[in-house]
């Protein structure tokens, strides 16, 4: 990877779905030679996909949760962890230094949803021990961008 491909990846993480003519306008390479670096950078593993950001208020989703979950046998966070995350509410399953243990961010409709699939289905998996919850009341940042300031020779 190069200075090059550093350029390509800020210019889709913007806006992925830019045609390859953009792209090569934007730091003056013909398309065809854009295209074949985004598909060696896709097939290395650079890239790993891209996704279209909704609206939560549109799908009754608006309310984020973090809920930190405690177990009763740290043995159990890997087969734990892959569980939460088949849960199609939950968006992010973390393992955390420290504290032992699963931090997860969800995201619902209310309130009452929140209780029944903290009571019905994350309360018991087994193993767990404990939960907490945090509500998010107002969201200032929210991104999947990295930050792209390698030095390249």
């Amino acid at each position: 990877m190069d200075s090059t491909d550093l350029q390509i990846l800020k210019i889709l993480q913007e806006k992925a779905r830019v045609p390859n003519v953009e792209v090569a306008r934007k730091i003056g390479m013909a398309p065809s030679a854009v295209l074949e670096r985004i598909k060696k950078l896709e097939a290395s593993g650079v890239v790993q996909g891209y996704e279209v950001r909704l609206n939560p208020d549109m799908f009754e989703s608006s309310m984020i949760a973090f809920i930190q979950i405690k177990l009763n046998d740290p043995g159990s966070l890997t087969k734990t962890g892959k569980l939460l995350s088949e849960f199609e509410y939950v968006q992010e399953v973390h393992h955390l230094a420290g504290e032992d243990c699963l931090m997860i961010k969800l995201r619902v409709a209310n309130n009452a949803q929140l209780e029944i699939l903290l009571r019905t289905q994350i309360a018991n998996l087994e193993g767990v021990k404990d939960t907490k919850t945090l509500i998010v009341l107002a969201t200032y940042k929210e991104t999947a961008k990295i930050k792209l300031s390698q030095k390249f020779e």
